[in-house]
């Protein structure tokens, strides 16, 4: 395969084929929209996506939540559709269509039959290019997303996973919630959440992905239809994010009192952002510390000792930054035990790393992981435009399996050293249960975070 020119350095009016076996090509609209595409001969469906490279962490503080509350506030009508119609319109071919916000990106979707592909497009790009953010429908979803809030609120593990996120990256808009604040958007204006919306909307931003029983000519063609004048300008696609993010100082154990039946723990340390070449080794590792039922953390605590039910380690990556993290839900006596444990299989695994069958197993995971999970239409279009909003270039799956393959016991003992080995001020924990105060939680949590 011929080295691929990056997507936001293609010249605008191009076409560049990415993957000849897998039928992937990217065109470079004017203004700046990326159209990639994927083939998938013998389906019938198709799945599209248009990917907007702003989440949560482009807000200020004063508009905590606005683009969260833009995507619910976008399909509430256009200047040619109500909300009834936009819902009957998709439920009449059969389809799905939805949206999601995170931290670096929105994405609004539609999974259709492929012969309904024309009206997926038209709906996508009317409810993210058309609509009319109008004040009575503002105040409608202000009371839906203060319900979401609510909701996460109720749920202890979703409450602690927010908690722990501000512990670990502290006084960064990465520490916040997708959501906002009760007050932030209580406090959001009609003409706040327009002017982000006009601001940050625009076609050198974004990513228009679709996989699918789909030519590419014939979705540049629809493209072009649907956005018309929109496609104008010389600008170039957006970069990839980069940079350094920088924290500020907060405590390093977080609790939020609540009687729950169960003490709800998450813990862990800052890791490097997605675009260090350690984010092959950094799977390896998560998959083998908590990511299957044949892992240390599964084994030691659910398996040998009886301590939980549920427990788990996950890594969340982003730009310039990420953390490693492990989830342990156990009865409130039983909280120092389990502390305890998770420190004692951290540092086993910092001092001594991993066993070869061990990065066997976690290897052979992830690339099962990664192979089953592209037996849809949608799987395949959120990779493809995950990737390139990402790292503005497209990877095959035989490139990323080689990649994990290519991950040693020995890098992954050494990324467990420096990660792993008395962390200090890249550590924190949270915890959500029947505790008044810190003082209250178990010494070995607090020796565990030492």
């Amino acid at each position: 395969m011929a080295p691929q020119i990056a997507g936001h350095l293609q010249p605008v009016g191009s076409t560049h084929t990415l993957d000849a076996e897998s039928a992937v090509r990217r065109t470079v609209l004017p203004g700046g929209l990326r159209v990639i595409t994927e083939s998938v001969p013998g389906v019938r469906s198709a799945t599209l996506g248009l990917w907007v490279g702003i989440g949560s962490r482009d807000e200020q503080p004063t508009v905590a939540g606005a683009a969260h509350y833009l995507e619910h506030l976008l399909f509430k009508g256009t200047r040619r559709r109500d909300a009834t119609r936009i819902a009957e319109e998709i439920d009449a071919v059969g389809g799905e269509m939805n949206a999601f916000t995170s931290k670096e990106h929105t994405c609004f979707y539609a999974q259709v039959l492929d012969e309904d592909l024309e009206l997926a497009m038209d709906l996508i790009t009317d409810v993210v290019f058309q609509a009319t953010c109008a004040d009575a429908h503002v105040d409608t979803e202000r009371r839906v997303v203060l319900e979401e809030i609510a909701m996460r609120d109720d749920d202890p593990e979703d409450l602690l996973q927010e908690m722990f996120a501000e512990t670990i990256m502290p006084r960064h808009p990465l520490g916040r919630s997708v959501l906002g604040t009760e007050q932030s958007v209580t406090e959001m204006t009609p003409s706040s959440l327009r002017g982000f919306y006009r601001r940050r909307y625009r076609p050198h931003r974004m990513v228009l992905a679709v996989a699918g029983n789909v030519e590419h000519d014939d979705v540049v063609r629809l493209v072009r239809s649907a956005l018309r004048d929109r496609l104008s300008g010389s600008e170039a696609p957006a970069p990839p994010r980069a940079g350094r993010a920088r924290f500020g100082r907060s405590p390093r154990v977080a609790l939020h009192s609540d009687d729950t039946e169960q003490a709800h723990l998450m813990l862990g340390v800052r890791v490097p952002g997605r675009h260090d070449e350690r984010r092959y080794t950094l799977s390896v590792l998560n998959a083998a510390l908590g990511g299957g039922m044949s892992s240390r953390l599964f084994q030691e605590i659910r398996e040998r000792r009886g301590l939980a039910y549920q427990v788990y380690s996950s890594v969340a990556g982003y730009a310039d930054a990420g953390h490693l993290d492990v989830y342990v839900g156990c009865q409130p006596d039983r909280l120092g035990e389990v502390a305890g444990v998770v420190g004692e299989v951290l540092a086993d695994v910092a001092e001594h790393g991993l066993t070869e069958a061990e990065v066997a197993r976690a290897k052979g995971q992830l690339r099962g992981g990664l192979v089953l999970g592209l037996e849809d239409t949608a799987s395949r279009m959120f990779r493809l435009g995950k990737n390139e909003l990402n790292y503005g270039q497209y990877q095959s799956v035989d490139d990323t399996v080689a990649r994990i393959d290519a991950v040693t016991a020995q890098d992954v003992a050494s990324l467990a050293r420096t990660l792993l080995r008395r962390p200090g001020g890249r550590s924190a924990s949270a915890v959500v249960g029947p505790y008044a105060h810190t003082d209250e939680l178990p010494d070995e949590l607090h020796e565990v975070m030492a």
